[in-house]
Order: C-alpha cells, then structure tokens, then sequence
C-alpha cells in the first residue's frame, strides 16, 4: 500500500502489504478487517506510475541549469476551496494558497471602542459594584536573614495596602516579590536563593472560608552562604606597594555581601586620591561563584594614574579673586604629595567667604615632573561670582532689657578682595544706635580677620544711663561655620568716650560724668566641642584679659580678666547635660573710678535667668531713696551700681526630639565689690526653656523665676533669642 504525501508517494514492504505474521499491527474488536487480497482494486495504486512520471519535471545532466519557474494557480473563489485542492497539479506548478480567514484579516476595534472599565468597578446583577479584594500579607524565610524589614519596606503586595481589584492582580504583586526576595538574599551573598508565592484563603471567624479576604504567601529559601575565596587586585605598582590591596577591607571567607563588597570599593576610591593618586578610576569587579564549594573568587580592576604631587594654582569664569589672593587660601605647598582632603579644604574655605554662587576645584594633570618621581598636578578653579550685598536682622526681648531689634546692611567685596562695609543700626526701648565696620577676611593669611569699628550708642539701664563713641580695632584668628578650629585668638585696641550717669557715694546721688577710657582687649579659646551653634559634647575654655587706663581728670591704668568653662556630656542620643562656669575680676583700680558701663553685673539672659539685666550685685545705699507721701520706702527702686568681681554658674538638662527641644535649668552667681568673687551670697534662678531647631541654629525660649529673690525682682522672666544660652 502506498500513501500520497505532497505528490510524493511511499509504498510499504510487500510483507506489510500481506500482513505477514508478526507484521500486522494489533487490531481490537472495533477494527474493520483488512481487505481481502483477491480484490482486485485492493492493491491498486492512489497514483499510476504513469502519471506520478509525468508529472515530474525534466532531469538534466547541467547541475547549473536554472530552475524552471514553478507557476501559482490563482486562488479559488470562496466555496471552492476542495475543487481546488483536487485538480491536479501540472509539472512545476505550487499548490494554490489557502483562502485567508476573515476574521483575522478584519481591522482591530478602534481603542476608544474598548471597555476599560477596572473588574471591580463592574456592577453585578443588584445594580451595585463589586468590592476589592482584600488580602494579607506574610513573608517567611527572611526573617533569620534580617531582612524583613526592607523586604516590607519594598514589597509591592504592602504597597497595595491589603486591596486589590482580583486575584490576577495579587498574584502579579507577589510574583514581583519573590523576585524581590531573591535580590535580597543575593545581596546578603545568598547566590543559591529561592523564593515561591501562594496565595490561599484566610478563614473566616466561623470557621468557614473568607471568599472576600485572602492571604498572600511570600516564602523564601536562602540556601547556602556564598563567601571570597581568592581575591584578586590587577593594578599597576604603587607607593607604597600593595597601596590598593590594603585599601581594599576585604578577605578571603568573607561573606559576599553586596554592601560590604561596594563599600570596599568606595574605600580604594576614596583613600587613594588622599595618597598621591587623584585619578583613581575603579573598573568592574568580576566574581566566579563555585556552586560546589560556595566561594566566589573576586577580580577587580583598579587604574591608580600616577602618582601626583601639588603644583600651581589656575582659575577660569567670572573672576571674584585673583591668583595672588588665591593663593592665600590653600593648606599645602607645591611639590607636597597630592591628598584630596586638601583640595576639599580649599573649596570649602572659597565657599566660606559667601562671595561665589558656585566653586570648583579640580586637579589637572601638567605631564610635568615632580619630586619623588611623581607627576605635577595643577588645580583649576572655577570661579562664578555671587551677589556681594545682603541685608540681615534679628529681633529679641529679655525681662529687664526690653525689646531689642537689630539690622545690618553688608557689602562683602566694597574693598577687593573681601574688604566688607557693614553698616549696621540697633533700635530697643532700653539702647539705639549706629554703627560702621570694615572687616577684611583672609587678611595676608588664611581664617585671619581685621576689622575697624566706629560705633555710637545710647544706653538707658537700672545701672546706667549712657551715650558712648568707640573707635575699635581687632586682628583675630577665627573659626567659621565650615572649620571650627581648637584654637583661637584675638587682639586689638578700643578708644571710648562715653557720658554715664554714676551714683557718687560721697554726695549719695546720681550725677554725669565722663570718662575716657584705652583698652587693649585679648581673648583665647581653646575650643574641644563639636559644634559652634549647638554643641552636644566636648568643652570650651576661654580667657579675656584687657589691660586699660580710665581718664577722668588722671590716668588710672587697671586690669580687667574674665575666665570661662564650659561642657557638654550626651547622656543618650536625645539628651545632653551642659554646665557653664564663669569668673571675672577687676583690679589695679577703685569701683567708683571705673566707668559703669565697664564695671561687673550679673542677671539676665547670658547671665543668672530670673533676675533682671544687671540687676545683680551692688546696689545704690537705702539712704538714697526718698520716701513717698505716707513716709514708706520701695526698695524695688533701689539700682545696680555694679561690681569689680562675677561669679555664675548654670546647669542645663538638653532634652531634644526633632526640631524641638526642652531644657530644664538652674543658675547661680552674684557680682560683688570686692576684687575677687565670693562663694557667699550667691542668688539662684531656675527655669525651663523651648527650643526650635533650625540651619542656622536655636531659637531659645526661656522663662525662669528667682529662687532666693530680693525686693524688686520679678517673679517671671521671660528670654527670647537665637543659639543656646552657652
């Protein structure tokens, strides 16, 4: 029997054709029983040897002959499609192609036609639409692994929030998961790690299954831990040798922990260019896994550049500075071994001078030879000017000083390179004023700063009534808001003519002198806190001594020193306990020669919270008050006369969290009239104080009653300003 396949005909073995024993396929009781062979069309062939010869084309003996063209027959009419595929095929012709379904030739339903409508905005048969799917989440596997929380905080289910339009959309979600999962644990070095998602059904409190609440199952397997076996650092030489293998903290046994392994490079890519090797570029890292033993031997590429040393300085853009000032400013001398600290150092102190809208600054390679074999680097700035010019203002009130509102206009380059002209006004119901200043930082040095004072003044305290002119000058080597620096200095001059209104003990009243007065003022810090505005721990020592002569008719030179201690000592990360000392004597000199405005008080908001502003010390004898209509006498009207010597003592609890803050506290001291102060006679006040953090430092609140008050202290004080009290 043969088969026609494509006009290709295959005959079967005679054997198969007669059913030999052993040849016949099985037949079950349903099989028609095979043709008996005497008939004579049983063994007929479907193709006569003729036509199946005629139909085939020409052989030729010329292998390279061109085909013949084979021709299509065009396509049936629709219904004769089976006329079609009987008709017999002429030599070299093709079947003809079959007619193309209409329904997949017809154009797509335009998008606007589509009903997008979301499942569970579908309304069923009520009319009423039918609710999300509610859903929980719970995640197995991780949580040995520590990663729990950042699965959760990534997890695309808990993103969901418990709700989802179907089932299709949960399962989608925790698909994503288990791909989240695997990231996870490979990021921990579990490179073996799988992770599978089911979702079942919670069961309700009947104990009947919950078809509207069901429950999506992350769980994860993390396999075996995959740790460094051999490491590998493909780098040139180095000085010191093997500089790049020691910046790379990784070790073999190691566990393959993506941000242990990331971090080592960040350290190479940090630690070199403060090496001598500025243009360290890390390549990609490589690491062969071994399924069989769990180790992953680790390749990294590093391309160190040579190794550099400092050499000038180049600018470009819109020049504040010149080169010459420039070079005021960098930490390091040329030739010295090239460390980014001190390229930072330099961009940072540019930044300070508040004169750029940016700046830039980038090491250039010269190609040129430096010392030690190493390569001159040059440092390009990049220069864009900012706005010179700025106006500022502050407002504060204290009990006893009143309200006090200053202003400041400032011109930060009027003189090049930063010669400043700040003009400045001060308006309270207790003192107003004006004022000039011109400051120039970065005077023929780095962070040193001279400044020139011309000030007039109207003063109107308890202690003193004053109208005061200074003429001022100060050279001091300052920290600043970007470098806060352990020590610090400062020294200078003051010219002060100044009329006050003074209590003459010998005529028991008030009456106006003048005096002239010449000091040389000088201030030391040592400075060990770790911040300038709100520091949290560390401590602060500080000395002023001023040696001055007082002209009233004689020249009487005196002294006058003032020594200071502060700390501060977190107790946790929310709570710190600051404590302040503070001393000062005035000597060589009588009280009463001395000016009061320059003469010791103590109270107020710097001093001991709850007394008034220099309500502390001496006061004006009894004798002094006249007493009213019915012959009484208020002691609340007695005034400060002011002191040679101070003593105070503070004690605050810092309690922080966020941007606020509250600060119990407790504060002692007194002025006294003798040279030295007294450990007797102390006053206290205590308190509690708001604070509002901001970039710029606190705003501090403070309300504090006296503890052991006299006649005419007030019961409440209240104190507003900005930074903390010390």
């Amino acid at each position: 029997m043969a088969w026609a396949l494509g006009g290709i005909i295959v005959e079967q073995p005679a054997a198969a054709q007669m059913g030999m024993p052993g040849t016949a396929p099985a037949r079950g009781p349903d099989t028609p029983a095979p043709v008996p062979a005497t008939d004579p069309e049983a063994n007929a062939p479907i193709v006569p040897d003729a036509q199946f010869d005629a139909a085939l084309p020409p052989i030729t003996d010329d292998i390279n002959a061109p085909l013949e063209p084979a021709t299509v027959p065009p396509a049936a009419p629709a219904g004769n499609a089976e006329q079609a595929a009987a008709a017999p095929l002429t030599p070299g012709q093709l079947p003809a192609p079959a007619v193309p379904d209409t329904a997949l030739t017809a154009p797509l339903e335009p998008l606007a036609a589509f009903d997008s409508t979301p499942l569970n905005a579908v309304a069923d048969s009520g009319g009423r639409e039918t609710p999300d799917i509610a859903y929980v989440t719970e995640v197995r596997g991780l949580d040995p692994l520590g990663l729990t929380d950042e699965f959760n905080s990534l997890s695309a289910l808990r993103e969901g929030k418990g709700k989802a339009d179907n089932a299709t959309q949960i399962a989608a979600r925790a698909r994503e998961d288990e791909g989240l999962a695997v990231r996870l644990m490979k990021s921990l070095g579990y490179y073996d790690g799988t992770a599978i998602s089911t979702i079942e059904n919670v069961p309700g409190e009947n104990g009947a299954a919950a078809a509207s609440r069901i429950r999506a199952i992350v769980s994860a397997t993390p396999g075996e831990l995959y740790t460094l076996g051999a490491i590998t650092v493909q780098a040139g030489p180095t000085v010191p040798e093997g500089l790049v293998r020691r910046e790379l903290p990784l070790k073999t046994g190691d566990p393959i922990q993506a941000a242990r392994v990331q971090g080592a490079e960040a350290n190479v890519s940090l630690k070199l260019p403060q090496q001598g090797y500025p243009f360290v570029k890390v390549g990609d890292r490589d690491i062969l896994l071994d399924e069989q033993t769990h180790r992953g031997d680790y390749t990294l590429p590093v391309d160190t550049g040579p190794r550099s040393s400092f050499g000038a300085l180049r600018t470009e853009g819109d020049a504040v500075f010149g080169l010459e000032h420039l070079n005021v400013f960098p930490r390091f001398k040329q030739g010295q071994l090239y460390d980014t600290r001190l390229t930072d150092d330099l961009r940072q102190a540019l930044v300070g001078t508040g004169l750029f809208n940016s700046v830039g600054v980038e090491p250039l390679r010269t190609g040129q030879p430096g010392p030690d074999g190493t390569e001159q680097v040059d440092l390009m700035i990049r220069q864009n000017r900012g706005p010179a010019r700025s106006l500022a203002g502050s407002v504060g009130f204290q009990t006893g000083q009143g309200v006090t509102a200053e202003g400041t206009f400032t011109n930060r380059n009027r003189f090049p390179p930063e010669g400043a002209l700040i003009l400045g006004a001060i308006a309270g119901t207790q003192q107003q004023g004006l004022s000039a200043t011109f400051r120039r930082q970065n005077a023929g040095r780095r962070d040193r700063t001279v400044t020139v004072i011309a000030s007039a003044l109207r003063a109107n305290y308890d202690a003193f009534e004053a109208f005061t002119g200074t003429l001022s000058g100060r050279i001091s080597y300052d920290s600043t808001p970007i470098w806060q620096k352990k020590f610090t200095y400062s020294y200078g001059f003051e010219l002060v003519g100044t009329n006050e209104s003074v209590f003459d003990f010998v005529e028991n009243r008030r009456v106006r002198r003048t005096y002239g007065v010449l000091a040389l003022p000088g201030q030391v810090l040592f400075d060990r806190s770790n911040d300038l505005l709100n520091p949290t721990k560390g401590y602060r020592l500080k000395l002023n001594l001023s040696p001055e002569t007082s002209v009233q008719g004689s020249v009487r030179p005196y002294g006058r020193a003032l020594i200071e201690a502060t700390g501060y000592y977190p107790v946790t990360d929310s709570l710190v306990i600051a404590g302040r000392a503070r001393a000062g004597s005035i000597f060589g000199i009588a009280r009463d020669d001395i000016a009061p405005s320059r003469r010791y008080y103590g109270g107020g908001g710097g001093s001991v919270r709850g007394y008034g502003f220099q309500r502390l010390g001496p006061l004006e004898p009894v004798s002094s008050l006249v007493p009213d209509d019915k012959g009484n006498i208020d002691l609340a009207n007695l005034r400060p006369v002011g002191g040679r010597s101070l003593n105070e003592f503070s004690l605050e609890a810092r309690y922080r969290f966020g941007d606020f803050g509250i600060v119990p506290f407790i504060d002692a001291g007194n002025a006294y009239e003798s040279v030295l102060p007294k450990g007797g006679d102390l006053r206290f006040g205590a308190g509690i104080g708001g604070r509002f953090y901001t970039n710029f430092g606190p705003m501090r609140v403070d309300v504090a009653t006296p503890l052991n008050r006299r006649p005419g202290d007030p019961r409440i004080a209240l104190y507003l300003s900005i930074g903390q009290a010390f």
